[in-house]
């Protein structure tokens, strides 16, 4: 493929903004059929203009899933290299557009942040609240979801800034990460649970039923790992989930155990109402900190005053959590 390329200047005389259009939309979907929707056009037209830039770049841009060919799995290394040059294109043509319309521009200040279940209630819900008592029109659009998915989201540019963890170094490719702090996985139970003031082996937690997060995410890579460590299997006695709302309200209520980050359960050990079982979890560190997009020559592209605002909000939480 790589002799039927065309120049790059050639290239760029037959981008049209509907191409650029078409690939953000599929990158932020991950779905042939929703990004139509999105596009309001039809999912073949999507696919006829994907097909179009794929056969002006001279390679795939992006990697169609197993199942079928409507899902997205991915882009490409060479569908990534363009996402940030498309992202900022629509971007310039929107204020381009704005400034020949200034009486038409929308003027509501929004932020779409990306929290992991984790950090949501522990760390951002306080500097949340803070953002809005200093920016009480800013529209606040906040999604929870898997560390992989929100990256994915940040690089599309569904998001404009991530709470998450690094991650393998394709998915960090054109995102800058800022420590906040280090997270160990913890286990937790109920409190007044029987083996709450204990001190226990793994075999014994693993005869009673177990809160994990999903396969794929890092806490559930910690918790196989530190069964394996013990040469023990996963408990039968399963119940996955990343609502971490709902994993209090199962263990709270029954005999339980939580795996989980210790930002999960932190604020309900504090309160009495879960105990921490006191169980060696060291290696299961991960940092935590904010992800944002670097630019095209790969230093951190500006964020909004909002996002920035959250940002010194968030620092400032855990300084004053640390005195």
């Amino acid at each position: 493929m790589e002799s039927s390329r065309i120049s790059a200047d050639a290239l760029a005389r037959g981008l049209q903004l509907r191409h650029l259009r078409c690939l953000v939309a599929v990158a932020q979907e991950r779905h042939l059929a929703r990004a139509a929707a999105r596009l309001a056009v039809s999912q073949p037209a999507v696919s006829k203009t994907l097909a179009e830039l794929e056969s002006l770049a001279g390679e795939p841009l992006v990697e169609r899933a197993a199942t079928g060919r409507r899902g997205i799995r991915g882009l490409t290394v060479a569908g990534e290299r363009l996402l940030s040059h498309a992202r900022a294109a629509l971007v310039a043509v929107q204020a381009g557009a704005s400034a020949l319309r200034p009486h038409e521009a929308v003027h509501a200040e929004r932020l779409r942040l990306g929290v992991l279940p984790s950090a949501a209630r522990s760390l951002v819900a306080q500097a949340l609240v803070g953002l809005r008592a200093q920016r009480p029109l800013c529209v606040l659009d906040v999604r929870t979801a898997a560390n992989d998915v929100l990256l994915d989201d940040l690089r599309a540019g569904a998001v404009d800034m991530v709470v998450g963890r690094m991650s393998d170094p394709r998915l960090m490719d054109g995102l800058a990460f800022e420590l906040l702090r280090i997270e160990p996985l913890v286990l937790a139970v109920a409190q007044g649970h029987a083996l709450a003031r204990r001190r226990v082996g793994l075999a014994a937690l693993a005869a009673l039923p177990w809160v994990v997060y999903p396969e794929g995410t890092v806490p559930r890579h910690h918790t196989e790992s530190l069964f394996a460590a013990h040469g023990l299997p996963l408990p039968g006695a399963l119940m996955q989930t990343l609502d971490a709302a709902l994993a209090r309200g199962v263990v709270q209520a029954s005999d339980a155990v939580w795996a989980a980050p210790l930002g999960a359960v932190q604020d309900e050990v504090r309160a009495g109402r879960l105990v921490r079982l006191r169980f060696d979890t060291a290696g299961t560190d991960e940092p935590l900190g904010l992800l944002t997009r670097r630019d095209a020559g790969g230093t951190s592209a500006p964020v909004s005053p909002a996002a920035a605002l959250l940002a010194d909000l968030l620092r400032k939480t855990l300084a004053a959590g640390r005195r």
